[in-house]
């Protein structure tokens, strides 16, 4: 496993090098790349900033990575998550999942995605010119956390 909080871009071929090479049992590996968007529902953005407290930040995205693995039966998974000032259509966030078989890879990348906005501490603030604007939890966001919570394996 490993996770990285950086404002560094990252190189997806890399990453699944490095997870591919630590997961050597798998039949799948599941990999996910966010990208930033140029709008919100209110109309155009110029970018966005991402905020984190370190150390901190580091912990809770370790700990979401290492509760997937359990959770999921992956036999290894990684997640890496940019901070700083972001332009339009940069990439931010990049997991990848590996398991014996597909669908764990899958259920597993879509688990940290919808569990990183609830779980790990990263503020975002939106830019309308140089304008900014701090970025509210979104019900969408509270609602697919809540789903996975409700259907956790015990």
């Amino acid at each position: 496993m490993f996770i990285a909080i950086q404002e560094a871009d990252f190189c997806q071929a890399e990453l699944y090098q490095q997870l591919r090479r630590s997961s050597r049992d798998a039949g799948a590996i599941v990999t996910f790349t966010g990208l930033v968007r140029d709008h919100n529902p209110h109309g155009k953005i110029n970018g966005l900033s991402l905020e984190h407290y370190p150390g901190m930040t580091e912990k809770a995205l370790s700990s979401l990575v290492t509760g997937a693995i359990t959770q999921f039966e992956l036999t290894d998974a990684a997640a890496v998550h940019r901070v700083g000032r972001l332009h339009n259509d940069e990439q931010i966030v990049w997991v990848g999942c590996a398991a014996l078989h597909r669908r764990a890879a899958f259920e597993g990348a879509m688990y940290i995605m919808d569990m990183l906005k609830q779980s790990v501490p990263l503020w975002k603030k939106e830019f309308v010119g140089e304008q900014g604007h701090w970025v509210a939890p979104k019900a969408s966001d509270d609602a697919a956390a809540l789903a996975w919570l409700s259907n956790k394996k015990e």
